[in-house]
C-alpha cells in the first residue's frame, strides 16, 4: 500500500423515521466503501481500516447500526434484526445520493453487508465480509449472548455498573483497541436487551441457497481459532459464493495489532471493485 497519508473525516447524520443514525465519512471521490462494526461495538472500530482505505483513494463510511454507538438505542426489539439492518445500509446510501458501494464489516457487520446485498443486490459492488457467523458458529453465539441478553433484561443493574465503572475512563489516554472496548461497555440495558433479542431470535444470515446467488466480487477473511467466528464458517460461505476469495487470518488479532497485510488486500480487492472509477493509479504516485 502507499504511505498512510492524511484523509479528511466528516461526521454526519441521518434519520429513518424517529430514529437518529450517525456515520463517519473518510475520504472522497466516486469509489464508495461502507463499513460496518460488531455486534454492540460502535463504528469507530472501523477507523483504522477506513482511514487505510481512504488513503487509497476510496470514499469510506462507517455506520453506527441502530442501538449501537452514537446512533439512537430504542428499546423495542421488533426494529432490531438483520434484514432491518441490511436496510439501514440502503438508507444510508440514499441519504449520500450513492447508487453503488462496496460494502463490508465484521461480525455482526458482516452479515448485516449479506442481509443489504439481499436487499439491493443491483446497488452491491462487492462485499468484504469478516468474521461471517453462520452454521458452524449458532451454538457457540447462543451460548454467548444468550447470558448476555438474560443479564441486560433481568440483572439490568449489571450493565449499569459496568457503564458506571467504564464511561468515565477518557479514550484519549488509553490505547485504541482498549478504548473501543470501553465504548462496547457503554450500553443501556434496555436497549442491549432489545438488540441482542432481535438478533438472537431473527434470522442470522441469508440461507445458503441464497448465498449461492451472491453475484458480486466477495472477499471472505476468516480467522483461526475462533469459537464465535469459526474459520470454517468464512470458509463454508467463500465455497458458496461463486468467485469468492477466501484469506485466512494468522491470528484472531492480526488484523487488530499487525493490520498491514489484510488492509493492503482489503484495498486492493475494493480497489478492482472500482477498477472502471479508480483506474490504474495509485494514490501518492
Amino acid at each position: 500500500m502507499s504511505g498512510r497519508q492524511l484523509v479528511s473525516e466528516r461526521i454526519g447524520q441521518f434519520f429513518i423515521g424517529e430514529d437518529r443514525l450517525e456515520y463517519t465519512e473518510y475520504g472522497g471521490g466516486e469509489a464508495w466503501v461502507v463499513l460496518l462494526h460488531g455486534q454492540l461495538m460502535p463504528r469507530r472500530m472501523q477507523q483504522p481500516l477506513a482511514r487505510a482505505l481512504a488513503a487509497e483513494g476510496l470514499h469510506v463510511v462507517t455506520l453506527d447500526l441502530l442501538g449501537h454507538g452514537r446512533s439512537d438505542r430504542p428499546a423495542d426489539p421488533l426494529v432490531y434484526s438483520m434484514s432491518a439492518f441490511g436496510e439501514q445500509v440502503m438508507a444510508l446510501l440514499d441519504h449520500l445520493g450513492v447508487d453503488e458501494a462496496v460494502i463490508g464489516g465484521t461480525s455482526l457487520g458482516a452479515n448485516v453487508s449479506l442481509e443489504a446485498f439481499m436487499h439491493a443486490p443491483d446497488r452491491v459492488r462487492g462485499l468484504i465480509v469478516e468474521m461471517p457467523v453462520l452454521d458452524n458458529a449458532l451454538e457457540a453465539g447462543l451460548v454467548v449472548f444468550g447470558p448476555m441478553m438474560l443479564c441486560a433484561r433481568y440483572l439490568p443493574f449489571t450493565v449499569r455498573a459496568l457503564r458506571a465503572v467504564t464511561r468515565p475512563i477518557p479514550r484519549g489516554l488509553v490505547p485504541f483497541w482498549a478504548g473501543i472496548a470501553l465504548d462496547t461497555f457503554d450500553q443501556q440495558p434496555a436497549s442491549m436487551a432489545a438488540v441482542l433479542h432481535g438478533i438472537v431470535f431473527g434470522r442470522i444470515a441469508p440461507p445458503s441457497r441464497a448465498r449461492r446467488a451472491i453475484d458480486v466480487p466477495t472477499l471472505v477473511v476468516g480467522h483461526p481459532k475462533d469459537p464465535i467466528h469459526p474459520a470454517a464458517d468464512a470458509a463454508m460461505l467463500a465455497e458458496e459464493v461463486p468467485g469468492a476469495r477466501f484469506v485466512q487470518a494468522q491470528s484472531i488479532l492480526e488484523w487488530r495489532v499487525r493490520p498491514e497485510r489484510l488492509d493492503a488486500i482489503t484495498a486492493e480487492f475494493a480497489r478492482e471493485c472500482w477498477h472502471d472509477r479508480l483506474g490504474h493509479r495509485r494514490v501518492g504516485s
